[in-house]
């Protein structure tokens, strides 16, 4: 019977739920599924990382190479990311070029890299107007249950606190670059912004981490970002209904919280793998 009523009416079905403060999967409305993370997941990858927060799973993969500096910044270097969201996630996704939403995701990714100064791209520099470091981080979504923004974030700082970069020096004699691969180092991560996503149900209830049937039964989106600081990184809200400053700084505080748990577990996790080495 219940079955039935979910597929003849989802959104009364969901509203059930919503009233009595839970939702259909048990959880409450300000809580989060469980988050797993794993790093080194590609051993072909200069980084990498694979993130599940429910049944979305996601798994990323950096690589670095050399090239010349931008003409606007020759003492920097970059770094691209890029999301895919293939069919083998979703029947939602078709086979093709990137899609409104991979390309969405990997914009606002870029973003959040600029906005949250994650990374001193000065640091990717090896020598100025000559050549520096770029890295390219590919974003595979393996399997899509919602909320693919806070995966996003979560799997590619875990990856990139994973990389190891080899040391480059240029030959003064030759002008030519010599990489050692023996001597790696660590990229220096400035800051650990985490995103904290919520869907908004008849423009006044606001629940975290929706599911992939909650993105779609609700009336408004919204992804904020925030640092270790407390500091607020980016806020993404892609049109639906409007949201008053008192739910917006709930929305807020909410990511301030869950920042501390996933900086927590980054940490735990990456602490892990030299303990194991």
């Amino acid at each position: 019977m219940a079955a039935g009523f979910k597929t003849a009416e989802p959104l009364e079905y969901h509203r059930s739920f919503l009233k009595e403060n839970c939702r259909p999967d048990g959880r409450e409305l300000g809580e989060f599924r469980p988050t797993t993370l794993n790093i080194s997941s590609i051993s072909t990858a200069d980084g990498s990382a694979l993130v599940k927060i429910g049944n979305t799973t996601l798994i990323c993969g950096i690589k670095a190479e050399l090239t010349m500096p931008p003409c606007d910044a020759p003492n920097k270097g970059y770094i691209v990311p890029n999301v895919d969201l293939p069919p083998l996630c979703s029947s939602k996704f078709r086979p093709g070029p990137p899609g409104e939403q991979a390309q969405a995701a990997s914009q606002f990714i870029a973003d959040v890299i600029e906005s949250s100064d994650l990374i001193n791209m000065e640091e990717l520099c090896i020598e100025k107007s000559k050549l520096c470091w770029v890295l390219y981080c590919d974003i595979m979504c393996l399997d899509y249950d919602g909320n693919l923004l806070d995966a996003c974030i979560i799997v590619l700082l875990a990856a990139l606190k994973n990389a190891q970069l080899p040391e480059v020096t240029i030959n003064k004699e030759t002008d030519l670059a010599e990489v050692d691969i023996q001597k790696k180092k660590a990229l220096k991560i400035n800051r650990h912004p985490v995103g904290s996503s919520f869907a908004v149900f008849d423009d006044s209830i606001i629940i975290v981490d929706p599911t992939a049937e909650e993105e779609s039964l609700s009336t408004a989106l919204l992804t904020v970002v925030t640092d270790e600081e407390d500091r607020l990184c980016a806020v993404h809200k892609p049109g639906g209904t409007s949201l008053s400053g008192e739910k917006l700084q709930h929305c807020i505080n909410r990511a301030i919280t869950r920042n501390k748990e996933i900086s927590k577990l980054v940490g735990k996790v990456i602490e892990s793998t030299k303990t194991a080495k």
